[in-house]
């Protein structure tokens, strides 16, 4: 068979074949240079590289720009250090593994065309798994993870999201979000493992699966990537970002510096302990000063007294909202964030402007090159940590791993480890759980009970996330399993299951029904999006709880990123489930409700009673919740028990 190659391959390879060659030549012995010789060590190859570098290669390094406005060409022209995929950025609808590696490739070998061969890091949000990618596996998001209290869990986790992301051909996420979410009306709270510091600090160990765990005599805050089949992680958003006021997004943390250490800070010095590379800033502010500004925060406590010595990194049009109002100073904004200590902004559309502006800054002594070289030296450390000069491809992962049966499986067990029962039965000696499989006629109800979307949550697919009204859903109708299609491929053959999205109560009524699963929530979003300050459910949600359990035993599950409200209607209701957003595998809830596995989850955050009584966290003083933070009801793993055991967690505090 003849082999055909690209005409357009053959171009690139002969052209970085000559640049390689040239850089060669500029040794005195004619052999490679050292940044090109795998058997140096980082800091000798970085040291190498760095003294051979002008300041616009210098400053190419520090931009972070869109994939939808990269191309070959710019990313050789401009000499880009890096490229992302924002929320839903992806080379086409349903992208296949092949598209997303060729489209990362097409974009590497515009920098590997340069003068000196410098590899793009390409880099991409992973946060409850490959969640930009058709067929990828879909975890819990971090809420979910938070009430399985499980490290090891969050860990293979994080070492299946790590060989999804490298099937792709990208080297670098977004994650974790180490965040310690204070207040459920932020509309980022599911991002946030839990309102407890050491809770989310023991669940840094994603980062071991994401990137590999490091060997003992590693040095905390020194980046670390194991090998082809893990990825460079990113602990973010650096740091108070789950203490805003009111939980408004991007708002300002209003809080004593002992505290921010305390509850903020903490899970960060674990994150470093475990190599991670990366740290992005968050766009909140610190009792008035925006992050992205505070050199105190990210140059002296970070870089300085932690030792971190991976590179930092600005959130998206981070240092744009620096002034106010936003994106009205953007010369003061660069030299304010650079000089604070970011090392790559991520600047997704003008990136001429801020390539411009940062050059003059450094060429009329406003940046000192010093302040450029640390940044670059970083960068170039964690790229050398990642093996991206030795293997600029990430081809080491078979795009097969994509959605395989072992991470759905996977998935599954953390859906049926994050369930919460809140209630079980109108008195402790008639429990509803678990739920009969062999019942003659059932009812399924609810917005949420056959919405893969809604199940997911935001940041699937696209960055808001979507319904069943859209083609999010069904691209992930595709590779998912709905509670209800889990739900009746559990029960038994002779049960006659209903579905009906919005009964009224004749229909609940007069339908002769066993029990009822009612499952309802919130809709999918992200970030400003997200915000709440009533923390509802839908009001058809509201409808069909009333309109089932008032005339039939119910179950209902709540799909949500935080507590809401439900003690209005928690006396009609025989059993309440918290499933956070579970994602793809629903036959994860469908395994715990019939009772072939027990219920284990224990909140990860308080459920308050109403908004009234925001922010709410246990050991505040005066705390009286729903269900205390530690809360979770448990029923017996055999099907015959019928006695359910109140259980609270210790508090971490």
């Amino acid at each position: 068979m003849e082999l055909q190659i690209p005409v357009a391959t053959i171009a690139v390879a002969l052209l970085v074949a000559l640049q390689v060659n040239q850089i060669w030549a500029s040794s005195a012995d004619g052999s490679a240079p050292i940044y090109k010789n795998p058997h140096y060590s980082v800091e000798a190859r970085v040291k190498d590289l760095l003294a051979r570098m002008t300041l616009e290669e210098k400053i190419g390094q520090m931009t972070q720009i869109e994939r939808e406005n990269a191309s070959t060409a710019v990313v050789q022209k401009y000499l880009i250090g890096s490229v992302l995929s924002g929320g839903g950025s992806v080379p086409a609808p349903q992208a296949s593994v092949g598209l997303w590696q060729s489209t990362v490739s097409s974009f590497q070998n515009g920098a590997l065309a340069t003068r000196l061969g410098i590899p793009i890091i390409y880099g991409i949000d992973a946060v409850h798994g490959h969640n930009n990618v058709y067929g990828a596996t879909i975890f819990p998001h971090n809420v979910g993870l938070g009430a399985t209290r499980d490290p090891d869990l969050v860990r293979r986790i994080g070492e299946a999201t790590a060989l999804e992301v490298r099937a792709t051909g990208i080297p670098y996420v977004f994650a974790p979000c180490i965040a310690v979410c204070r207040d459920p009306r932020w509309g980022r709270c599911y991002e946030s493992y839990s309102e407890d510091p050491i809770l989310v600090k023991s669940l840094t160990d994603v980062i071991l699966g994401l990137q590999g765990t490091p060997p003992a005599e590693h040095k905390a805050g020194q980046p670390f990537v194991k090998d082809g089949s893990h990825v460079a992680a990113c602990a973010k958003h650096y740091v108070g970002d789950g203490g805003t006021q009111n939980g408004i997004n991007e708002g300002n943390t209003v809080i004593s510096y002992r505290d921010l250490k305390r509850i903020h800070l903490a899970p960060y010095i674990d994150a470093l302990a475990k190599g991670v590379s990366t740290v992005m800033v968050s766009y909140s502010s610190f009792n008035g000063e925006k992050m992205h500004a505070n050199h105190f925060l990210i140059t002296r406590m970070l870089k300085t007294h932690l030792k971190f010595k991976g590179f930092v990194i600005s959130d998206w049009q981070g240092i744009d909202k620096i002034s106010t109002p936003p994106f009205s100073n953007y010369t003061y904004s660069v030299l304010t964030s650079i000089n604070a200590g970011i090392d790559m902004v991520m600047v997704p559309y003008d990136y001429v402007n801020f390539i411009n502006n940062l050059t003059t800054l450094v060429k009329t002594g406003y940046i000192q090159q010093n302040r450029i070289d640390d940044a670059v030296k970083r960068i170039l450390g964690v790229k050398f940590t990642a093996g991206l000069f030795d293997l600029p491809f990430s081809n080491s992962v078979p795009g097969s791993v994509l959605g395989e049966a072992s991470h759905r499986s996977l998935a599954r067990e953390a859906v049926r480890k994050s369930l919460v029962l809140l209630k079980n039965g109108k008195d402790l000696h008639s429990p509803l759980l678990p739920l009969s499989k062999t019942a003659p006629k059932i009812l399924v109800a609810g917005s949420h009970a056959n919405n893969l979307g809604y199940q997911a949550g935001g940041w699937t697919i696209t960055w808001q996330g979507g319904s069943g009204n859209t083609t999010i859903e069904i691209l992930l109708w595709l590779a998912g399993t709905t509670i209800f299609q889990a739900i009746t491929g559990t029960v038994s053959a002779s049960t006659q299951v209903v579905y009906e999205e919005s009964p009224d109560v004749n229909f609940a009524k007069g339908g002769g029904f066993s029990y009822a699963i009612v499952v309802v929530g919130e809709p999918p979003y992200a970030e400003t999006f997200g915000d709440s300050t009533n923390l509802t459910i839908t009001s058809q949600g509201v409808q069909t709880i009333e309109n089932v359990c008032s005339t039939v035993k119910c179950v209902v599950v709540i799909i949500s990123g935080r507590p809401v409200v439900v003690e209005p209607y928690l006396p009609i209701i025989d059993a309440l489930v918290a499933a956070w957003l579970p994602g793809t595998e629903g036959q994860g809830v469908t395994d715990v409700i019939f009772g072939d596995y027990n219920f284990e989850g224990k909140l990860p955050r308080t459920w308050f009673r109403t908004v009234e009584q925001l922010p709410l966290n246990v050991g505040d003083k005066h705390y009286d919740p729903l269900f205390p933070y530690g809360f979770g009801l448990r029923t017996g793993v055999s099907r015959r028990l019928t006695t359910a055991k109140f259980t609270r967690s210790s508090s971490f505090h």
